[in-house]
């Protein structure tokens, strides 16, 4: 028995995630705040602050996916699944 039922999240979060009415309490108490939070965002956006450009396009059309070259010079990778495991 290794109550792994009653793990409820992380090490670092020993209550685990938030109960949907403790969610609803905390957006019922930020919300008033959103207009404030907008117009702060407007106002860094038209003071050409490029971390607020990044947060609208990121929270407006997501983030870019990530994409890994796997070339090498542009060229791509040759090797053979039999150079890397040796059969017998």
């Amino acid at each position: 028995m290794d109550n792994r039922k009653n793990n409820k999240g992380q090490i670092g979060n020993k209550g685990g995630r938030p109960s949907k009415a403790e969610e609803q309490k905390l957006i019922d108490k930020l919300s008033p705040l959103e207009p404030l939070a907008h117009a702060k965002l407007k106002e860094a956006i038209e003071g050409g602050k490029d971390w607020a450009v990044k947060m609208y396009f990121e929270y407006m059309y997501g983030k870019p996916k990530q994409q890994t070259d796997l070339t090498s010079g542009g060229e791509p990778l040759e090797f053979s699944l039999k150079d890397v495991i040796k059969f017998k």
